[in-house]
Protein backbone atom coordinates (compact mmCIF):
# COMPACT_ATOMS: atom_id res chain seq x y z
CA UNK A 1 0.00 0.00 0.00
CA UNK A 2 1.32 3.72 -0.73
CA UNK A 3 1.75 6.01 1.14
CA UNK A 4 -1.60 8.48 -0.27
CA UNK A 5 -3.78 4.97 -0.72
CA UNK A 6 -3.00 4.98 3.37
CA UNK A 7 -3.25 8.80 3.94
CA UNK A 8 -6.45 8.81 2.18
CA UNK A 9 -8.26 5.40 4.20
CA UNK A 10 -7.21 7.53 7.38
CA UNK A 11 -9.05 10.61 6.09
CA UNK A 12 -12.09 8.18 5.33
CA UNK A 13 -12.14 7.22 8.73
CA UNK A 14 -12.06 10.18 10.27
CA UNK A 15 -15.27 10.94 7.73
CA UNK A 16 -16.71 7.99 8.49
CA UNK A 17 -16.86 8.42 12.09
CA UNK A 18 -17.81 11.87 12.03
CA UNK A 19 -21.22 11.09 10.00
CA UNK A 20 -22.02 8.12 12.07
CA UNK A 21 -21.50 10.31 15.66
CA UNK A 22 -24.40 12.29 13.50
CA UNK A 23 -26.65 9.81 13.18
CA UNK A 24 -26.33 8.80 16.89
CA UNK A 25 -26.60 12.72 17.85
CA UNK A 26 -30.13 12.89 16.48
CA UNK A 27 -32.98 11.79 18.48
CA UNK A 28 -35.09 10.22 16.11
CA UNK A 29 -32.37 7.93 14.17
CA UNK A 30 -34.80 7.05 11.20
CA UNK A 31 -35.34 10.91 10.60
CA UNK A 32 -31.02 11.35 10.38
CA UNK A 33 -30.38 8.09 8.37
CA UNK A 34 -32.94 9.06 5.72
CA UNK A 35 -30.91 12.67 6.16
CA UNK A 36 -27.53 11.11 5.22
CA UNK A 37 -28.65 8.67 2.99
CA UNK A 38 -30.43 11.98 0.80
CA UNK A 39 -27.55 13.88 1.33
CA UNK A 40 -25.26 11.61 -0.75
CA UNK A 41 -27.57 11.64 -3.90
CA UNK A 42 -26.79 15.27 -4.60
CA UNK A 43 -22.84 14.75 -5.28
CA UNK A 44 -24.19 11.20 -6.89
CA UNK A 45 -26.04 12.45 -9.18
CA UNK A 46 -23.49 15.73 -10.08
CA UNK A 47 -21.13 13.05 -11.14
CA UNK A 48 -22.72 10.72 -13.10
CA UNK A 49 -22.66 12.84 -15.86
CA UNK A 50 -19.06 13.33 -15.78
CA UNK A 51 -17.67 9.79 -14.99
CA UNK A 52 -17.75 6.88 -17.25
CA UNK A 53 -20.85 4.45 -16.75
CA UNK A 54 -19.78 1.29 -14.73
CA UNK A 55 -18.98 -1.80 -17.27
CA UNK A 56 -21.86 -4.66 -17.74
CA UNK A 57 -19.67 -7.28 -15.44
CA UNK A 58 -20.53 -4.79 -12.68
CA UNK A 59 -24.02 -4.55 -12.80
CA UNK A 60 -24.93 -7.68 -10.82
CA UNK A 61 -22.72 -6.62 -8.05
CA UNK A 62 -23.90 -3.09 -7.86
CA UNK A 63 -27.18 -4.58 -7.49
CA UNK A 64 -26.28 -6.79 -4.44
CA UNK A 65 -24.56 -4.32 -2.99
CA UNK A 66 -27.61 -1.33 -3.18
CA UNK A 67 -29.83 -4.34 -1.57
CA UNK A 68 -27.09 -5.04 1.05
CA UNK A 69 -26.34 -0.86 1.68
CA UNK A 70 -29.92 -0.55 2.23
CA UNK A 71 -30.14 -3.50 5.25
CA UNK A 72 -26.80 -2.01 6.21
CA UNK A 73 -28.62 1.50 6.90
CA UNK A 74 -31.56 -0.15 8.63
CA UNK A 75 -29.54 -2.11 10.83
CA UNK A 76 -27.04 0.87 11.69
CA UNK A 77 -30.25 3.05 12.61
CA UNK A 78 -31.67 -0.15 15.05
CA UNK A 79 -28.03 -0.33 16.70
CA UNK A 80 -27.77 3.34 17.57
CA UNK A 81 -31.61 3.26 19.10
CA UNK A 82 -30.52 0.71 20.92
CA UNK A 83 -27.02 1.30 22.68
CA UNK A 84 -24.70 3.84 23.24
CA UNK A 85 -22.11 5.02 20.45
CA UNK A 86 -18.84 4.26 21.71
CA UNK A 87 -19.87 0.33 22.45
CA UNK A 88 -22.19 -0.38 18.94
CA UNK A 89 -19.49 2.16 16.27
CA UNK A 90 -16.45 -0.21 17.43
CA UNK A 91 -18.49 -3.61 17.42
CA UNK A 92 -19.98 -2.92 13.96
CA UNK A 93 -16.79 -1.41 12.25
CA UNK A 94 -14.65 -3.82 14.07
CA UNK A 95 -16.26 -7.17 13.14
CA UNK A 96 -16.20 -6.40 9.46
CA UNK A 97 -12.29 -6.28 8.31
CA UNK A 98 -12.17 -10.05 10.72
CA UNK A 99 -15.48 -11.31 8.58
CA UNK A 100 -13.71 -10.12 5.24
CA UNK A 101 -10.67 -11.90 5.95
CA UNK A 102 -13.05 -15.00 7.26
CA UNK A 103 -15.02 -15.24 3.92
CA UNK A 104 -11.81 -14.11 1.60
CA UNK A 105 -10.29 -17.23 3.70
CA UNK A 106 -13.13 -20.16 3.31
CA UNK A 107 -14.78 -17.87 0.15
CA UNK A 108 -11.91 -17.31 -1.66
CA UNK A 109 -9.18 -19.78 -1.23
CA UNK A 110 -6.41 -16.99 0.47
CA UNK A 111 -4.57 -18.80 3.49
CA UNK A 112 -3.87 -16.84 6.15
CA UNK A 113 -0.77 -15.96 8.33
CA UNK A 114 -0.38 -16.52 11.60
CA UNK A 115 -0.28 -12.53 11.88
CA UNK A 116 -3.94 -12.80 10.51
CA UNK A 117 -4.89 -15.53 12.40
CA UNK A 118 -3.76 -13.43 15.51
CA UNK A 119 -5.09 -10.38 14.36
CA UNK A 120 -8.97 -12.33 13.95
CA UNK A 121 -8.31 -13.15 17.43
CA UNK A 122 -7.82 -9.56 18.92
CA UNK A 123 -10.53 -7.95 17.01
CA UNK A 124 -13.03 -10.69 18.35
CA UNK A 125 -11.43 -10.01 21.95
CA UNK A 126 -12.34 -6.74 21.98
CA UNK A 127 -15.72 -6.63 20.33
CA UNK A 128 -16.40 -9.40 23.26
CA UNK A 129 -15.19 -7.13 25.57
CA UNK A 130 -16.91 -4.31 24.50
CA UNK A 131 -20.66 -7.06 24.44
CA UNK A 132 -19.99 -7.43 28.07
CA UNK A 133 -19.92 -3.11 28.75
CA UNK A 134 -22.85 -1.66 30.57
CA UNK A 135 -24.46 1.39 28.84
CA UNK A 136 -24.40 4.91 30.23
CA UNK A 137 -27.54 4.14 31.79
CA UNK A 138 -25.69 1.32 33.80
CA UNK A 139 -27.66 -1.82 32.19
CA UNK A 140 -26.23 -4.53 29.73
CA UNK A 141 -27.90 -4.21 26.75
CA UNK A 142 -27.77 -7.81 24.46
CA UNK A 143 -29.81 -6.24 21.49
CA UNK A 144 -27.69 -3.93 21.33
CA UNK A 145 -24.92 -5.88 20.47
CA UNK A 146 -26.60 -8.13 18.36
CA UNK A 147 -27.37 -5.49 15.81
CA UNK A 148 -24.02 -4.07 15.88
CA UNK A 149 -23.11 -7.58 14.63
CA UNK A 150 -25.56 -7.70 12.10
CA UNK A 151 -24.47 -4.12 11.02
CA UNK A 152 -20.91 -5.81 10.67
CA UNK A 153 -21.86 -8.49 8.87
CA UNK A 154 -23.46 -6.17 6.33
CA UNK A 155 -20.37 -4.01 6.05
CA UNK A 156 -18.66 -7.27 5.41
CA UNK A 157 -20.66 -8.08 2.62
CA UNK A 158 -21.04 -4.48 0.87
CA UNK A 159 -16.96 -4.27 1.23
CA UNK A 160 -16.61 -7.37 -0.42
CA UNK A 161 -19.13 -6.71 -3.56
CA UNK A 162 -18.44 -2.54 -3.84
CA UNK A 163 -14.57 -3.91 -4.23
CA UNK A 164 -14.61 -6.10 -6.79
CA UNK A 165 -17.33 -4.30 -8.27
CA UNK A 166 -15.49 -1.26 -8.67
CA UNK A 167 -12.73 -3.45 -10.31
CA UNK A 168 -15.14 -4.86 -12.94
CA UNK A 169 -17.06 -1.41 -13.31
CA UNK A 170 -13.84 0.32 -14.41
CA UNK A 171 -14.24 3.42 -12.51
CA UNK A 172 -14.80 3.72 -8.26
CA UNK A 173 -16.42 6.90 -8.70
CA UNK A 174 -18.56 6.05 -11.31
CA UNK A 175 -19.91 2.75 -9.39
CA UNK A 176 -20.33 4.42 -6.36
CA UNK A 177 -22.07 7.40 -7.67
CA UNK A 178 -24.46 4.88 -9.28
CA UNK A 179 -24.86 2.41 -5.73
CA UNK A 180 -25.29 5.75 -4.04
CA UNK A 181 -27.98 6.99 -6.01
CA UNK A 182 -30.10 3.89 -6.21
CA UNK A 183 -29.81 3.26 -2.33
CA UNK A 184 -30.49 6.64 -1.56
CA UNK A 185 -34.02 6.01 -4.28
CA UNK A 186 -34.73 2.62 -2.63
CA UNK A 187 -33.87 3.95 1.23
CA UNK A 188 -36.22 7.28 0.92
CA UNK A 189 -38.93 4.95 -0.89
CA UNK A 190 -38.81 2.34 2.15
CA UNK A 191 -39.47 5.02 4.39
CA UNK A 192 -41.78 7.50 2.64
CA UNK A 193 -44.35 4.11 3.03
CA UNK A 194 -43.06 3.41 6.36
CA UNK A 195 -42.59 6.39 7.88
CA UNK A 196 -43.55 9.43 5.94
CA UNK A 197 -43.25 12.11 8.53
CA UNK A 198 -39.59 11.26 8.74
CA UNK A 199 -39.57 11.46 5.42
CA UNK A 200 -40.33 15.19 5.01
CA UNK A 201 -38.31 16.10 8.70
CA UNK A 202 -35.30 14.82 6.89
CA UNK A 203 -35.31 17.66 4.22
CA UNK A 204 -36.44 19.78 6.28
CA UNK A 205 -34.14 22.71 7.03
CA UNK A 206 -33.32 21.79 10.57
CA UNK A 207 -31.40 18.97 9.18
CA UNK A 208 -28.95 21.00 6.47
CA UNK A 209 -26.25 19.89 8.81
CA UNK A 210 -27.27 16.22 8.58
CA UNK A 211 -27.01 16.51 4.80
CA UNK A 212 -23.45 17.72 4.87
CA UNK A 213 -23.00 14.45 6.62
CA UNK A 214 -24.31 12.88 3.77
CA UNK A 215 -21.99 14.17 1.81
CA UNK A 216 -19.36 13.90 4.24
CA UNK A 217 -20.28 9.99 3.81
CA UNK A 218 -20.05 9.65 0.37
CA UNK A 219 -16.69 11.19 -0.36
CA UNK A 220 -15.73 8.82 2.46
CA UNK A 221 -16.83 5.92 0.67
CA UNK A 222 -15.19 6.85 -2.28
CA UNK A 223 -12.23 7.38 -1.74
CA UNK A 224 -12.37 3.63 0.01
CA UNK A 225 -13.29 2.40 -2.75
CA UNK A 226 -10.76 3.75 -4.85
CA UNK A 227 -8.30 2.74 -2.42
CA UNK A 228 -9.88 -0.74 -2.92
CA UNK A 229 -8.67 -0.74 -6.35
CA UNK A 230 -5.28 -0.03 -5.23
CA UNK A 231 -4.54 -2.34 -2.47
CA UNK A 232 -6.08 -5.39 -1.47
CA UNK A 233 -9.65 -5.16 -0.42
CA UNK A 234 -8.63 -7.04 3.25
CA UNK A 235 -6.17 -4.67 3.98
CA UNK A 236 -8.15 -1.36 2.92
CA UNK A 237 -11.39 -2.90 5.15
CA UNK A 238 -9.07 -3.01 8.30
CA UNK A 239 -7.23 -0.10 7.99
CA UNK A 240 -10.48 1.93 7.41
CA UNK A 241 -11.27 0.86 10.55
CA UNK A 242 -9.00 3.03 12.47
CA UNK A 243 -12.63 4.89 12.67
CA UNK A 244 -12.99 3.11 16.02
CA UNK A 245 -10.64 5.07 17.91
CA UNK A 246 -11.89 8.63 16.54
CA UNK A 247 -15.01 7.27 17.29
CA UNK A 248 -14.17 6.63 21.05
CA UNK A 249 -13.10 10.35 20.95
CA UNK A 250 -16.32 11.90 19.32
CA UNK A 251 -18.61 9.69 21.67
CA UNK A 252 -16.70 11.45 24.82
CA UNK A 253 -15.97 14.96 23.58
CA UNK A 254 -19.37 15.35 21.60
CA UNK A 255 -21.88 12.78 22.62
CA UNK A 256 -21.13 13.37 26.38
CA UNK A 257 -20.95 9.56 26.86
CA UNK A 258 -18.91 8.03 29.57
CA UNK A 259 -14.84 7.04 29.48
CA UNK A 260 -14.41 3.98 31.27
CA UNK A 261 -11.38 2.03 30.99
CA UNK A 262 -13.47 -1.10 29.72
CA UNK A 263 -14.03 0.73 26.60
CA UNK A 264 -10.50 2.05 26.02
CA UNK A 265 -9.22 -1.13 26.30
CA UNK A 266 -11.57 -2.96 24.46
CA UNK A 267 -11.43 -0.18 21.48
CA UNK A 268 -7.56 -0.54 21.45
CA UNK A 269 -7.86 -4.41 21.61
CA UNK A 270 -9.48 -4.06 18.33
CA UNK A 271 -8.42 -1.46 16.80
CA UNK A 272 -4.99 -3.42 17.30
CA UNK A 273 -6.14 -6.77 15.72
CA UNK A 274 -6.94 -4.29 13.25
CA UNK A 275 -3.76 -3.03 12.47
CA UNK A 276 -2.08 -6.08 12.71
CA UNK A 277 -4.12 -7.38 10.06
CA UNK A 278 -2.80 -4.65 7.73
CA UNK A 279 1.06 -4.21 8.89
CA UNK A 280 1.55 -8.27 10.26
CA UNK A 281 0.16 -9.75 6.63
Amino acid sequence: MTLLTFLTVLFAAVLHATWNALVKSNGDKVVSMTAITLGRAPLALLAIPFVPFPDRESWLLLGLSVIVHVFYQLSLMRAYRLGDFTQVYPIARGSAPALVTLISLFGLGVVLTLNQITAICLILAGIFCLSLLKQTDGLHNPKAVMAALLTGCCIACYSLLDGFGARAAGTAVGYIAWMSSLSALVFSTIIGFYRPDALKAAIAKDQIKTWFGGAASITAYVLVVWAMTEAPIAVVTALRETSTVFALFIGVLFLKERLTAGKVVATLLTLSGVLLLRFGA
